[in-house]
């Protein structure tokens, strides 16, 4: 089969989170159907230059933020496309359809909008991750002040998490991670259970998080609505891939008192990872809430933290 053709694709994404969808032309294939706007990279083109191009284009506005977020390649009865999504965060001008039959904000959640491209269905779903993974550490503080620190933070926005505690004992896990996942729920966020699927089962919780190892041994994506897994290496996210995690977490970027021995990726190595990636990938390891923009701009879909989502 010859080889993909390579299309910038733009998620612009509203204060509010509805991202922008546009419906292709009557002379195009696929007319009628929904999609991001986008388009053919010109030979020797980057893919950001591409981008900022297509968008004039095709609606008529400058973009002024953009960072790189997923690739997803999607082979049509027409052709093999390999999508490089950006999320766009600012932008000059009112978007218009001047190639498009219409354009619609849509939320990810609660999409109106019928029929859209089959290549956009795991970025819709990918848009529904928050840009924040906080790792519980009740082990650390102690349960009754940890659980104090989480229900302020999900009463300030805070919507997926990850219970992981390898001191407490699964007797104590058990219990802790109930009552994480009932502060949760009354706030409508995700509750994962790091390596321990039997246990996400038992309390409904809303997915597994899988260690590296359990990757590597793993026969199939664990039966949960999400799945989260981490990685890192380039190896260990194509098994991600391949298993069909639903995001992964790609780290240490730093040094981090929980991994001593751990050797950090430091910014770039992350981006070289993480660049071609088909799922949202965060970044990991000595990480603060500072870091969100040199995380995005590195390529990651947020930040995953331990010590710094407990402040």
């Amino acid at each position: 089969m010859s080889a993909p053709v390579d299309v910038a694709a733009a998620v612009l994404i509203r204060s509010d989170g509805a991202a922008l969808l546009a419906q292709r032309p009557g002379d195009k294939v696929y007319s009628g159907y929904w999609e991001f706007p986008g388009g053919k990279i010109e030979p020797g083109e980057p893919v950001v230059e591409a981008l900022k191009r297509e968008i004039r284009e095709e609606l008529g506005v400058e973009i002024e933020r953009a960072y790189p977020w997923i690739t997803r390649v999607f082979t049509y009865p027409h052709a093999k496309v390999r999508l490089h999504f950006h999320r766009v965060y600012a932008w000059r001008g009112e978007p218009l359809a001047l190639e498009h039959q219409a354009l619609a904000w849509q939320r990810p959640e609660a999409i109106t909008v019928d029929p859209l491209l089959p290549a956009n269905g795991p970025v819709l779903r990918g848009l529904l991750l928050p840009a924040e993974y906080a790792i519980t550490r009740a082990g650390e503080l102690g349960v009754e002040a940890f659980l104090s620190r989480l229900d302020a933070r999900l009463q300030g926005g805070l919507r997926l998490i990850q219970v992981r505690e390898k001191t407490l004992g699964r007797e104590r896990v058990e219990g802790f991670a109930r009552r994480v996942l009932a502060l949760a729920r009354a706030h409508g966020a995700k509750v994962l259970v790091n390596a321990d699927a039997a246990l996400a089962r038992e309390i409904g919780a809303d997915g597994v998080h899988l260690t590296a190892e359990q990757m590597r041994s793993a026969s199939g994506r664990p039966d949960f609505p999400w799945c989260g897994a981490s990685c890192h290496s380039s190896e260990e996210l194509r098994r991600a891939e391949t298993l069909g995690a639903d995001f992964v977490v790609l780290g240490p970027v730093r040094a981090t008192p929980s991994h001593p021995d751990a050797v950090p990726l430091g910014w770039e190595r992350f981006r070289g990872i993480a660049d071609g990636a088909s799922v949202p990938v965060y970044a990991l390891g000595g990480i603060n809430p500072g870091d969100m923009e040199q995380a995005l701009s590195h390529g990651a879909h947020g930040i995953a933290m331990v010590r710094g989502s407990w402040p």
